[in-house]
């Protein structure tokens, strides 16, 4: 009965760090916009 507990809750932590993966993804590609756009203004 542990044994399923644990590999539920490795599971679980797994999915949740894949889900973290592609927001911080998401956020580094809409920085990396952002600061595009400001070095183009400034040219």
């Amino acid at each position: 009965m542990t044994h399923k507990i644990l590999a539920l809750f490795a599971l679980v932590g797994c999915l949740a760090m894949a889900g973290c993966a592609n927001t911080v993804d998401g956020a580094g590609q809409d920085i990396s916009k952002a600061g595009n756009a400001i070095s183009k203004s400034v040219k």
